[in-house]
């Protein structure tokens, strides 16, 4: 059972177990952006302290994210007489920027090169393929909410923004561009969809390793070395024989 401690307007603190949780309701306002009526996760931490510092961080960060959403269904008041010819945003592309990454980087990893190029154009599918520095907070939430409609789980749309914000990052230093990366501090809800890689179980690399050496040929050295090493594929391929 949850035992409710609300101190302060801005915290939402549950002890269940022992173990603290934030828990709140969606305003309604916003109730649309949202699976359920209800925010609920753990805190990680047994110390009630902890945990009422992490629920005013989790509650300021929601917060700013509401605002976002609210601004968006609001009509600008005298937008007519915004002018928008004056500023030209002058930053790379987005697409522009993948390359740019990729040539500085300068790696010959297909996976790595193909992953920058994928998660590019994730964002340029979502929200253009703009400026990088046009981009907004409420933005790039947006960008994470499509993800989660994609069937990402939480570890994967960490990735994919833990890459863009690579990608910008390095092209705003090289070009000297002062500001910040909306792609940074995008609140990652705790979903509890996390996946746990499982090893393989020794007996099955026993038998994968026997059968490496009924044959005499590059795929199965390549299989036999990571099975005994647990080398990256990549790290494995690129050894010559001599190696």
């Amino acid at each position: 059972m949850y035992r409710m401690m609300y101190k302060d307007a801005y915290q939402y603190v549950a002890d269940r177990d022992g173990i603290f949780y934030y828990v709140r309701r969606v305003p309604n306002d916003v109730r649309q952006h949202y699976a359920s009526s209800r925010i609920s996760f753990s805190l990680r931490t047994k110390s009630h302290q902890s945990a009422l510092r992490a629920a005013k961080s989790v509650t300021q960060r929601l917060e700013d994210y509401w605002l976002g959403l609210r601004l968006q269904q609001m009509d600008i008041p005298a937008i007519h007489l915004v002018k928008t010819d004056d500023v030209e945003d002058a930053s790379p592309l987005m697409m522009d920027a993948v390359e740019m990454y990729l040539s500085i980087k300068g790696k010959d990893d297909r996976t790595f090169i193909r992953t920058a190029r994928r998660n590019g154009e994730y964002v340029s599918k979502v929200l253009g393929n703009r400026p990088i520095t046009s981009y907004s907070s409420s933005e790039a939430a947006q960008f994470r909410d499509w993800c989660f409609e994609q069937s990402m789980n939480i570890n994967t749309v960490k990735r994919v923004f833990a890459s863009v914000r690579s990608i910008i990052n390095l092209t705003m230093r090289e070009h000297g561009i002062e500001g910040r990366n909306a792609f940074s501090g995008t609140f990652m809800p705790d979903r509890g969809d996390a996946s746990t890689r499982r090893p393989i179980p020794a007996d099955k690399l026993r038998t994968i390793q026997q059968r490496c050496q009924t044959t005499d040929d590059e795929p199965r050295w390549l299989v036999a070395l990571i099975s005994d090493t647990g080398m990256r594929l990549s790290e494995a391929a690129g050894l010559a024989k001599e190696d």
